[in-house]
């Protein structure tokens, strides 16, 4: 009889991928597909741009589960699991104002439930691994088709040893009132989690998606290794939006991707707090007539931290709109750097693309660099760029002293305006909770 609870031993090999898919009963052509990932992987060599990833494969759980059920019911939940999320003030948010939560406790969804005026708009909202074994061919029809795990080393990881991530489909016509929300928590030492999120949003429809994410600190590293694949009807809006908090050992290398049909909407609102080293570039595919895209983000740079974020968006047709606005933040030796492709392609005509990136250095011992790569391939197009970097200038600070206003409050202040493009962006109450985080971040310190 298998035990409930489950953790393989740490490394990776192919019989660590055969064991997975077996706990998880998957059909045999999705063993198949990730031992074809695996090949790809440990084939693959590390990136051959941005930070430097230091990271020791074989160190690290692939994969550990707590319960093999999934709970609708928090009184089901492990006493301890369901406090850690209570604190994270997952469950009082579910109450007040979400349509659906799922959560996921180290490789597998703990918890999972949504309203029943969700269910009955014919919503799907589940985790990957159930949406694998209940909705077969839609997912065959989608999973792998943005994000190949053949493109790079984390793809192929991700496609050898995935487990749990959402799976939402919105049918068309279909508009939500209330987010749906998934929660990812890294609670072991050495883990890694590979989650595999699925958005199709079909025509003439809207949703909003909000993920979060924390991990405790421990001296060891961890790895986080995600893929998101989003398809955006004629028509439909999709906003997902992420506040990523992971603690200081975290490497955090996630590939996100969406398409975009005709006169489709995706909307990126990405905030970038935690990691050791953080690789993220959400992408926009503009695949449609009319269709635009969006990417809003912040990237805080503290304590050696490598924030190397960024947005793509690919203009593949005419009258395609994209926008990126990336505020940077750094301080005692952390980086922040903007890394970004805009490709406006020969058969996109009459397209417009802006870039706006801004950085705002606390110390001299921060440092920002700027990496766009844009292109432009026809001549009735328009793509801008405009970048700065700043600091908090002792002249700022002195004027705002003259008006009775303490050193403190002023950092406070100029900060804040800094972002304040990207905290508009978010609802209410995670604008509340980006306030508590910076607090703690950036306000109560020195600045010596």
């Amino acid at each position: 009889m298998e035990k409930k609870e489950i953790e393989l031993e740490k490394g990776l090999s192919k019989e660590v991928v055969k064991r997975i898919s077996e706990l998880k009963n998957e059909p045999k052509w999705m063993c198949d597909f990730r031992l074809k990932a695996y090949d790809a992987f440990a084939n693959f060599s590390m990136p051959s741009f941005g930070p430097k990833l230091d990271i020791d494969f074989d160190s690290i759980h692939y994969y550990k589960r707590i319960n093999d059920k999934v709970f609708n019911n928090w009184d089901n939940v492990r006493c301890d699991v369901k406090n850690t999320f209570d604190k994270i003030g997952i469950i009082e948010a579910e109450k007040k104002y979400l349509g659906g939560v799922s959560t996921q406790f180290e490789s597998e969804v703990i918890y999972h439930n949504m309203l029943d005026e969700v269910k009955k708009k014919g919503i799907i909202f589940t985790d990957t691994d159930t949406a694998l074994k209940e909705h077969p061919d839609i997912f065959k029809k989608y999973f792998n088709t943005l994000v190949k795990y053949n493109e790079n080393k984390f793809t192929a990881l991700n496609g050898a040893v995935w487990s749990g991530g959402s799976f939402i489909y919105i049918p068309p016509n279909t508009k939500l009132d209330r987010p749906l929300q998934s929660y990812f928590r890294i609670n072991t030492k050495d883990m890694g989690q590979f989650e595999r999120t699925l958005i199709i949003v079909d025509d003439n429809s809207e949703l909003h998606y909000i993920e979060g994410c924390t991990a405790p600190t421990y001296t060891t590293d961890s790895l986080h290794a995600a893929v998101v694949e989003i398809f955006v009807g004629k028509n439909s809006k999709c906003r997902y939006t992420t506040i990523q908090n992971w603690a200081s050992n975290i490497y955090n290398i996630v590939t996100k991707r969406a398409i975009v049909s005709e006169n489709g909407l995706m909307e990126w609102i990405d905030g970038n707090i935690g990691s050791k080293i953080n690789m993220k570039y959400p992408a926009c595919i503009l695949d449609g007539y009319g269709a635009k895209g969006t990417c809003v983000s912040i990237a805080m740079a503290d304590d050696n931290q490598i924030q190397d974020t960024g947005a793509r968006m690919i203009h593949n047709a005419p009258n395609t709109k994209s926008n990126i606005i990336a505020k940077s933040i750094a301080r005692n030796n952390g980086n922040a750097t903007y890394r970004g492709t805009v490709r406006i392609k020969e058969e996109a005509y009459n397209s417009i693309a802006n870039i706006k990136c801004d950085t705002i250095l606390l110390d001299e011992t921060a440092k920002s660099d700027t990496i766009p790569k844009n292109i432009c391939l026809n001549d009735s197009s328009t793509l801008e760029h405009e970048a700065t970097v700043s600091k908090v200038s002792d002249e700022k600070l002195f004027y705002m002293k003259t008006k009775g206003i303490d050193e403190d409050t002023a950092r406070k202040m100029i900060i804040m305006g800094f972002i304040d493009e990207f905290r508009e962006e978010l609802p209410m109450e995670y604008a509340v909770e980006l306030n508590k985080l910076l607090k703690n971040k950036f306000y109560e310190t020195n600045y010596e």
